[in-house]
Formats: structure tokens, C-alpha cells, sequence
């Protein structure tokens, strides 16, 4: 049986090398069902999930709700085209806003797309109320996305040059320097774009007076003030969103990754009077398509039913005293992060061999610097979760330490 597997293994393998394009290193396994905490492979080896899908899977692998919803819709309506409101569409809308203090929503099916609605929204605005400003400020080592313009507001500094001629109008300053902000707005800008919390940057999040600083120069000058959610949205830091840790509100907000719990969904939401897009400004086929309206309606429900977010706070505060306990046997330094988005570093250069090792041992973890290792489990994660993880972090650590 194991031999039969191994050869199944092997031939999807084979079969992605020559139809898969190329854009990642992948380790050679095939996932093939998940539920709950757990992935198994097409060898039936099971792994521990503290990646999360890259913190879209926030209520776990194949959630009977997402199922549930998801057939309850597709045999009613699955795609009307987006030139007519669907009644999924309309609830979905009224449930988001409801929530976040927002008044209207753009919806489409990536944090990229979002993103991209909010420097489109943001131009918008400069044209319209700024004398045709366009420019916007963003972080350095901050994350956006994968088109041309949000690769263009991403802070990488390798790049810079990739993809080259760039989306002009983007100006990067440092994390938490209000002086280098404000030393870069110019009569051309209509807007500051930043995460709170830097995921893909190794989890760094912004102090609250820094954020307060940039409250007050948006007012001042009329720009907009941008917080891209994408991954700390939707309960993972602790709150169903994480400016509400801070208690300063934007003027835009975009959401992806655990707004659709693994279904392609994503939002951008704004205050009403920014509600300036002529028809054909913005659109997109998939925009409010019924499906993802479903399964984001019941993963929101499912959020606020379950205190979600409240447990990500708790289960974080454990994971953190824990990592915390272990670096006093173990190489780990810098325990950071708000609720299940957190990171810790290791010695230069060790962290995607441990991750490696985590692999083998059966533990998903994910190494986004050469010295990070990023924690973003589902949010149904419970202390026995995390101890069964601990576990497997101090053998993967023993072993790290004997090569």
C-alpha cells in the first residue's frame, strides 16, 4: 500500500513538473484533504497547520459551515454576472459594514485586487478633492500584492527592479517614523497606505502613537489613511480587526485571506462620502459573485458566534509565554505579534531549515526572512494544538542544533 502511495506521490509530481508553471520551491509532497488543525498528504502523512494557509484558513480545514454554505448556494444561484445586485450580494454588504464602522464595500476575490481598488479609490480622490494628487506614501518591508501597481506600493527592497517599469507615484518611508512621513508629503499626495502589523515583513506591528501621528496628518491635508487588513483582519490578532486595538479609525479597509476561510474573496470598504467611482471606473466579473458572498456571510457568522477573535487572543498569550519558556533552552529571540499572527527569530540564516525539519516532523510553520519563523494557525487552535506544536518545535530545535 505505502509503495502504491509513494508511486501516486510520484507521478503528480511528475505531472506538475511539466504543467505547473514555475513561481515557487515546493517540497516534494502533495496535499490532498484537510480538516480542522490538520492537512494530509497523498501519502496519508498528516501535518500539523500553523501556516494556515498563509492565515486564510481561520476556521480550520473544510469547515462543515463553508461546506454547508457554499452547497446551500450553489443550488440556488452561483453567478448572475456583476451588472445586477444578488441578494447574497446585498447581505454580505449590510453584515460588513455592520461590522467594521465602514459604510460601503467594493468586493473581489484577492488582497491584491482589493489593495489595488483602494490606490484606484485613493487616486479617485485626488482627483477629484486634491487638485489631481496622486502619489501615495507607503512602508518600507510592507506587503500589498502581486499586481504591477500593489508590487509598486510593496516596500521589498529586491523589488524594486523586478517587473520593471514600475506604476510611478509611490513613496516608501520607515515603520513608526512620523518624521520621514510627513517629510514626504508633497502637494502630490492623496494618501498613506500601511498594514498594522507587517506580515510578510516578519510580523512588525506599528506603535499607537506613530498611527496617531498619521490620523492627524490625513486630517490635515485631506489625504486618505489606508490600512490594509488583508491578513490581520477578519479576528486573527485578537480582534475582528486590528485597528481596533489601536482606536483609530481609516478611511479605507481591505480584507482578504480569512474573509472567505480558503473560498477567493477579498473587500475593500470605505466611509461614505469617499464614494466616488463613476460607472466604469471600477468593476470586475467576480465582484459580489454569489458564491463567495455565502461563504463570507457564514464565515463572519461562524467568527462572531464562536468568539473567534477572543480566542486568538488567548490561544496567542499562551503560544507567546510558551515560546518565551522555550528560548531559555532554545535559540529563540524576538517573540512578537498581536493574537495568532506572531513571529519569533533564530540565528542568521537557520530559519528554512527548521522549517524543513518541521515539515518532516509533521508541523507546517513558515519562514518569510532568513532568521523568522511566522506563526498564523486557523483560529480554532487550542492549547492541546499548541502543546502537540511545542513538541514538535523542540525536536525539529535538537535536531537544528546537531547539524
Amino acid at each position: 500500500m505505502i509503495q502504491l502511495e509513494n508511486s501516486v506521490t510520484h507521478a503528480l509530481l511528475e505531472s506538475a513538473e511539466k504543467s505547473v508553471l514555475f513561481t515557487a520551491r515546493r517540497p516534494d509532497i502533495v496535499m490532498e484533504r484537510g480538516e480542522g488543525m490538520y492537512l494530509w498528504d497523498t501519502d496519508g502523512k498528516s501535518y500539523l497547520d500553523f501556516v494556515g494557509g498563509w492565515a486564510v484558513a481561520n476556521l480550520g480545514h473544510s469547515p462543515a459551515v463553508l461546506q454547508e454554505a457554499l452547497s446551500r448556494q450553489a443550488s440556488t444561484l452561483v453567478h448572475a454576472s456583476p451588472g445586477y445586485f444578488n441578494k447574497p450580494m446585498i447581505e454580505f454588504a449590510g453584515q460588513l459594514t455592520g461590522v467594521s464602522g465602514m459604510d460601503k464595500v467594493f468586493f473581489a476575490s484577492s488582497g491584491a485586487e482589493a489593495n489595488e481598488s483602494a490606490i484606484k479609490l485613493a487616486r479617485k480622490h485626488g482627483a477629484v478633492n486634491l487638485s489631481g494628487a496622486y502619489e501615495i506614501i507607503a512602508l518600507r518591508n510592507g506587503f500589498h500584492g502581486r499586481t504591477l501597481a500593489t508590487m509598486s506600493a510593496t516596500g521589498k527592497p529586491h523589488w524594486k527592479e523586478l517587473f520593471a517599469p514600475k506604476v510611478d507615484g509611490f513613496t516608501h518611508v520607515p515603520i513608526n517614523d512620523l518624521d520621514a512621513c510627513f517629510a514626504a508629503v508633497t502637494n502630490n499626495t492623496c494618501a498613506i497606505m500601511l498594514e498594522l502589523i507587517q506580515g510578510e515583513g516578519g510580523v512588525h506591528a506599528v506603535d499607537e502613537a506613530y498611527l496617531y501621528g498619521l490620523r492627524k496628518m490625513c486630517d490635515m491635508y485631506g489625504m486618505l489613511l489606508i490600512f490594509d487588513e488583508v491578513q490581520t483582519g477578519m479576528g486573527r490578532t485578537g480582534k475582528l480587526f486590528a485597528y481596533e486595538h489601536y482606536g483609530i479609525k481609516p478611511d479605507v479597509l481591505t480584507l482578504g485571506k480569512g474573509i472567505g476561510g480558503g473560498f477567493p474573496l477579498a473587500a475593500m470598504l470605505t466611509l461614505g462620502k469617499y464614494d466616488l467611482f463613476e460607472p466604469g471606473d471600477q468593476g470586475g466579473t467576480y465582484s459580489g459573485q454569489p458564491l463567495a458572498m455565502a461563504a463570507g456571510s457564514a464565515v463572519l457568522q461562524e467568527l462572531l458566534q464562536r468568539d473567534l477573535a477572543g480566542n486568538a487572543e488567548r490561544q496567542g498569550s499562551y503560544l507567546v509565554k510558551k515560546l518565551k519558556e522555550l528560548s531559555g533552552q532554545y535559540p529563540i529571540t524576538n517573540v512578537r505579534g498581536k493574537g495568532l499572527l506572531l513571529a519569533f527569530d533564530v540565528p542568521e540564516g537557520a530559519s528554512t531549515e527548521l522549517s524543513a525539519i518541521c515539515l518532516r516532523e509533521g508541523l507546517l510553520i513558515n519562514s518569510p526572512g532568513p532568521s523568522t519563523i511566522r506563526l498564523v494557525p486557523p483560529l480554532i487552535v487550542t492549547q492541546q494544538h499548541i502543546d502537540d506544536m511545542l513538541l514538535i518545535l523542540r525536536r525539529a530545535f535538537v535536531q537544528l542544533q546537531s547539524f
